[in-house]
């Protein structure tokens, strides 16, 4: 099974766990329930990881596209736009805004204690992706412990969704330079 579906079925992006805890972010966020569509788009919006060999490679960084298709077939235009711009970087690369999606899709982080967190990203393999990538980068050595990856992440997924801009803290995968949409 692809790290993709593992993330879905009992991993970081559980189908039923990950929206739950984007909802309860979207409320402190914005102040208010999300619409019924707003709602369908926060569900579906990971659902494009779907047979994804990867998280944030060249395949995982595609994963956007499986809820906005769904949502531009189910609802339309504007929640197509909702659920593209949960990625910052479709957002980068369509010359867009991130929407609101994306902000309370990094804040759901804070909403998704560590204990719970780090067992399903272990076993779904998403965690070693994931710290793989950060080391690369040079945000975080992977000699740093779980518990201290997982602490940095929610400092950074904190700053982002508190500022509301895709550019405040740096991007983390340095293969989205190849790709080209």
């Amino acid at each position: 099974m692809k790290v993709g579906t593992k993330s879905l079925l009992f991993g970081v992006h559980q189908f039923i766990w990950h929206p739950i805890t984007v909802y309860i972010a979207w409320l402190v966020l914005y102040k208010k329930m999300p619409s019924w569509r707003e709602t369908i788009c926060i569900i579906i919006h990971d659902w494009g990881y779907w047979g994804k060999p990867n998280m944030d490679g060249l395949e995982g960084e595609t994963h956007p596209m499986g809820g906005a298709t769904l949502a531009l077939k189910w609802l339309g235009q504007a929640e197509y736009e909702l659920c593209i711009g949960h990625s910052r970087h479709y957002a980068r690369a369509r010359g867009t805004a991130p929407s609101r999606l994306c902000w309370a899709d990094k804040a759901c982080f804070m909403y998704d204690p560590w204990w719970f967190y780090l067992p399903r990203a272990w076993l779904t393999g998403e965690l070693m992706e994931y710290r793989k990538t950060c080391n690369d980068c040079g945000f975080i050595p992977i000699t740093a412990t779980h518990r201290q990856w997982w602490q940095w992440c929610y400092e950074r997924f904190d700053v982002i969704s508190k500022a509301r801009r895709g550019d405040v803290v740096p991007y983390s995968n340095p293969e989205h330079k190849r790709k080209e949409f």
